[in-house]
């Protein structure tokens, strides 16, 4: 397998891993908040953080990397600005997450508070629809290698 056979295959493999693990926390886990109950929250919350990253950081890792790697050197047979579009939503994840996500999760460590659980729920949806647009994009990059023979 070549090089870059082997990093279309993580981009993709880390893109569609987090396209199903955000959907699931979009759709599942987030709106589960509100019925943890207020005593045991705060550890909750603080466990869902820790168990969250060490799931998704790895994840997110390879996807940032292979998708840079994917910009400065674009597949044969793609166009250059699906690689360049997946990066900037890779940006835009990146950013939702420390700049929204985050100070949700930081604020529901101290203990469950309606209106910031809503707000993260709605907040989620940036990188739930940018995570899908690049599990199309990671799709579409896989395609012109095409099915194994």
């Amino acid at each position: 397998m070549s090089t870059e056979q082997i990093v279309l295959v993580v981009h993709g493999a880390s893109t569609l891993m987090m396209a199903g693990v955000i959907w699931f926390v979009q759709v599942v886990h987030y709106p589960l908040f509100a019925r943890v109950g207020a005593e045991g929250f705060p550890l909750y919350a603080g466990l869902h953080q820790r168990l969250t990253t060490t799931v998704v950081g790895p994840l997110m890792l390879a996807e940032a990397v292979t998708s840079a790697w994917l910009t400065v050197r674009p597949p044969e047979d793609v166009p250059a600005a699906l690689p360049i579009v997946g990066l900037a939503l890779v940006a835009v994840v990146w950013l939702s997450t420390a700049m929204l996500q985050v100070p949700c999760h930081r604020r529901l460590e101290r203990g469950f508070d309606a209106a910031v659980g809503r707000r993260l729920v709605r907040s989620n949806w940036l990188r739930t629809i940018a995570w899908t647009v690049r599990g199309g994009i990671a799709l579409a990059l896989l395609l012109p290698w095409g099915p194994p023979a």
